[in-house]
């Protein structure tokens, strides 16, 4: 009777067991062909529309323009922390493909420009831009421009468009290039900082601000003659885009009180009638406009149109061939590791290692946008290139709004150096800082004392005053750097330290003036640079481009992630305590932009910086 009872239930036991598998599978099977079905869903959704005729391709850039992402930017736009981080911003090279591919598109019959969120750029990235819709427009496709306002950037690039428009309510201000820095001679002393600088050249003002109240007479030549240049480029290029009288900008700008009064303070008027615009329309207008000269969309409330995001979402690159490789050198230039959007000595060195080493790279161009920074970052960068060109790649340089001091040196190692005419450039030349608070510390109440073996043992102390020895070494290591840096540009462009001395001295130029003196070799577009690598590396007209842009680690995606920084964290620190005396943000941010310097010098073993560092900005 317990024979029969335990197979009963050992085979109850194996039925069940084999019906609850059976289920299991059947269950998890059930699962995946539905995850299977939710991601063909999704493809299906997210694949793109299918363009309609007369579709017009809305150019509305956000933020500044860049040459590469930085890569924290997700966070901020995440996060909105900092009005100037929350619309992101666009990369110039992502402008070129969508104007390019544009231009053959038989879809696309038309371009609008929206610049309302476009910020900052400098002038170089700009005429890249307005070089790319001539090309959109000598296709046979008219661009027209909109805005509720036009900056001075926003203007260069809409007075170019066949049709310039503005909200009845917005203006045009136009103000010229230059600035007023900020001194802290006077705070510094009182609150007991000593900065003492060593320096090789006379127009080499970076650190000025930490040492007097005021522009020394070379600074304020030097950027004077800049200036003036980049301005006359600026009012030569709009007041021939605009089939305007030439002088016409500084005259209106001069007599701007007076016309403001003709109109009754209506600036929008005044636009319009000193022909800086076309028309005054409101967005609604501008829709109407657009339907008449295209077609209405599917709803019939608007125009056929497609953003810039999305028509650059549709641009499929090649990923296999024989390629010119671009390395971007943009931002400041700090010894060690940087992340996307700056330039890291070992960093960058590393990403144009990468692209030597490729088989399918064939040539390099490195496309700077750099002030300059730490020498020996700025050395190890050259030195990688040099090797590019031993190994047989040619290497061309392309020069963006900046490639002074540092962001000069890293161009000394190439077969060619290509500058737009309103480059930033130059700036030879090197000065270190050493900032001390000994006085600070007499006035707390804190003093020093102690025992060492030599001289040199505690003379990196910053709450000791400045031994007059160290400061020997430091001058002649600042010295050393500086004839390196002649030397080093004297062969590179094929001409002796003395005659490099002559227009080095930390004086900045425009590329024009570089031109003429001999540091770069041609005036150029980025577009040139690339030309210039395919043909010197022996490549048909349809070579591939292949940016060589650096991977954040694991740890650096966390700390992208939540933001995590101790320079954003001390700044935003300093700024929140600036905003609270009344300061308005943007004099809050140059003030810690500032003094930030000297704070970096309490990183870890650096008590002072050698460095080739123009403290210069695209205007």
């Amino acid at each position: 009777m317990a024979a029969p009872l335990v197979r009963w239930t050992r085979c109850f036991i194996s039925a069940s067991w084999h019906a609850l598998d059976v289920g299991r599978r059947l269950f998890s099977n059930l699962l995946f062909l539905l995850f299977i079905l939710a991601m063909l869903a999704l493809a299906l959704y997210n694949l793109p529309k299918r363009l309609e005729d007369k579709t017009a391709l809305l150019l509305d850039f956000k933020g500044s323009l860049v040459e590469q992402h930085a890569a924290n930017e997700d966070v901020w736009m995440l996060t909105g922390v900092g009005e100037d981080f929350n619309k992101g911003d666009t990369q110039l090279r992502d402008i070129l493909q969508v104007l390019e591919a544009a231009a053959h598109d038989p879809k696309i019959t038309s371009a609008v420009l929206l610049l309302d969120d476009l910020r900052s750029s400098g002038l170089p990235m700009l005429r890249e831009v307005v070089a790319a819709l001539e090309r959109f427009k000598a296709s046979g496709k008219p661009v027209v421009a909109w805005g509720s306002g036009y900056d001075q950037r926003q203007y260069f690039l809409a007075s170019h468009a066949n049709e310039v428009f503005l909200d009845p309510m917005g203006q045009v201000l136009l103000e010229g290039f230059g600035h007023y820095r900020n001194y802290y001679r006077d705070v510094l002393d009182k609150l007991g900082i000593t900065v003492n600088l060593m320096r090789v050249g006379t127009y080499k003002s970076f650190a000025e601000p930490f040492i007097a109240n005021g522009p020394s007479p070379a600074a304020t030549e030097a950027e004077r003659v800049l200036y003036t240049a980049l301005w006359n480029a600026y009012t030569v290029e709009v007041e021939k885009a605009r089939k305007l009288p030439a002088g016409s900008l500084n005259q209106n700008i001069n007599d701007l009180p007076q016309l403001m009064a003709t109109e009754h303070g209506d600036a929008g008027k005044l636009a319009l009638s000193i022909r800086w615009v076309d028309g005054l329309k409101t967005r609604d207008q501008l829709k109407q406009l657009m339907i008449a000269k295209g077609a209405p969309d599917s709803e019939g409330k608007s125009f056929r149109k497609i953003s810039f995001d999305d028509y650059l979402a549709r641009q499929k690159s090649k990923k296999s061939g024989d390629a010119v490789a671009v390395v971007v050198a943009e931002g400041e230039i700090r010894d060690g590791q940087a992340q996307a959007g700056a330039v890291g000595g070992l960093s960058t060195a590393k990403l144009i290692r990468t692209a030597r080493e490729d088989d399918q790279v064939k040539a390099i161009v490195l496309r700077i946008n750099s002030p300059g920074g730490s020498a020996y970052a700025s050395e190890l960068i050259r030195r990688e290139l040099e090797l590019t060109r031993a190994a047989g790649k040619p290497v061309i340089i392309s020069m963006s709004n900046l490639a002074a001091s540092g962001g000069y040196w890293i161009s000394l190692s190439s077969d060619e150096v290509i500058a737009d005419p309103t480059t930033i450039t130059g700036s030879i030349g090197v000065f270190a800082l050493f900032p001390t608070a000994d006085k600070m510390m007499d006035k707390v109440g804190i003093h020093t004392g102690g025992v060492t073996t030599t001289w040199l043992s505690d003379t990196r102390n910053p709450l000791r005053p400045l031994d007059p020895r160290f400061g020997a070494l430091i001058q002649s290591s600042v010295n050393h750097i500086y004839d390196d840096f002649t030397a080093k540009t004297a062969l590179a462009r094929k001409t002796t330290p003395q005659k490099i001395d002559a227009v080095a001295q930390g004086r900045v130029w425009t590329g024009q003036q570089a031109k003429e003196r001999g540091l770069v070799d041609r005036l150029g577009s980025y577009g040139d640079a690339l030309q210039s690598a395919a043909s010197r590396a022996k490549l048909g007209s349809d070579f591939r481009v292949a940016y060589i842009d650096p991977e954040p680690t694991g740890l650096e995606r966390w700390t992208q992630w939540f933001g995590f920084s101790v320079t954003h964290i001390r700044n935003q620190y300093l700024q929140s305590h600036l905003n609270s005396t009344g300061l308005l943000p943007d004099a809050a941010r140059e003030i810690v932009g500032s003094l930030s310097w000297l704070s970096d010098l309490s990183d870890g073993h650096r008590n002072f910086l050698v460095l080739t560092h123009c403290l210069c900005q695209a205007p």
